[in-house]
């Protein structure tokens, strides 16, 4: 696997968003988009091979992570779907995560942007999209502001019509890792230990605080402090992260689209399809037995075969 940057020539064209008044009028380029709406830059990776696995005429595929998490949960499925599909695949940092910029502005629609922004400094003018929960609201409005540029989109378990009461208990952790205090100078290992002793009381659950622990981070001083700015997300949870966008309604994404849910889960209904269709009318829904929310990393095996049939296919 080889880092590089994959450059083409690249006109596209997108939405302009208005808050209000509708309606939305095009711009000329993304990168017009994208200085309207304050973008930051995303740190992403890409996965890709100089030999004749990789098929270039295919887009490549940008995956966007869920709230809370980072382009290093997808690096073993990304790894899986470039060698599947030949495809590069390009896994990103939201801003306020990962490795990206922070902001004080934690919308869909300024992550769609970002993701607009770091497309057109790659010179990519057609590329699938897939993203997981937060990752896929972000993905499902980049498509409908972009429609020109998205090939297909895969969304993993989160829906534009209904929210999951969950959803609302994720604020919780916020407050939850705003209270873990760990002293300076300690190893890294001692530290995730004393970060788990800590969340443990409001956290039950061990995946779910493993998950969190993958933030923490060491500074140069010996500090530690967590990566993903608690500050801006939970200012922003409740109305700009917890539910899908209301303003973009009357905008449609046509494209190959699939909507992949946990069987466990209910973060997207069974019954959903045809509200679903209103918005993306080529969608299809499928779920992973056994799966919760997670379902790229509770039943990967099957995550991967549906997700390669799809882009294979489309």
């Amino acid at each position: 696997m080889l880092s590089r940057v994959f450059h083409t020539r690249n006109v596209f064209n997108c939405y302009k968003f208005i808050p209000k008044p509708f309606p939305l009028t095009p711009s000329r380029t993304a990168a017009c988009v994208a200085n309207e709406a304050e973008t930051v830059e995303l740190a992403y990776a890409s996965y890709e091979s100089t030999s004749d696995v990789e098929n270039p005429a295919t887009p490549p595929l940008i995956i966007l992570h869920g709230l809370l998490g980072s382009k290093n949960n997808w690096n073993s499925m990304s790894k899986a779907i470039h060698k599947k599909t030949g495809r590069k695949v390009i896994s990103v940092d939201a801003r306020n995560h990962g490795d990206s910029r922070h902001s004080s502005q934690h919308t869909y629609i300024h992550m769609a942007h970002d993701v607009m922004s770091l497309l057109q400094k790659l010179e990519l003018n057609k590329v699938s999209v897939l993203g997981h929960s937060m990752g896929g609201r972000t993905a499902m409005v980049l498509s409908l502001l972009c429609s020109d540029l998205i090939s297909s989109l895969v969304v993993v378990d989160i829906s534009p019509i209904k929210t999951s009461p969950q959803i609302y208990s994720m604020g919780n952790l916020f407050d939850a890792l705003q209270t873990v205090s760990i002293r300076p100078g300690i190893p890294m290992s001692k530290a995730r230990k004393l970060a788990d002793e800590q969340l443990k009381p409001t956290i039950s659950d061990l995946n779910l605080r493993n998950f969190l622990i993958t933030n923490l981070i060491q500074t140069n001083t010996g500090a530690f402090t967590w990566r993903v700015n608690i500050p801006a997300l939970k200012e922003n949870f409740q109305s700009h992260i917890a539910s899908f966008p209301s303003n973009l309604k009357g905008l449609q994404f046509s494209g190959p689209s699939l909507f992949i849910g946990g069987s466990q889960s209910d973060y997207i209904g069974k019954d959903e399809l045809k509200d679903i269709q209103e918005i993306f009318p080529m969608a299809d829904l499928v779920f992973i037995e056994g799966a919760g929310h997670w379902v790229h990393s509770q039943k990967p095996e099957q995550f991967l075969d549906v997700v390669c049939k799809f882009l294979q296919e489309k």
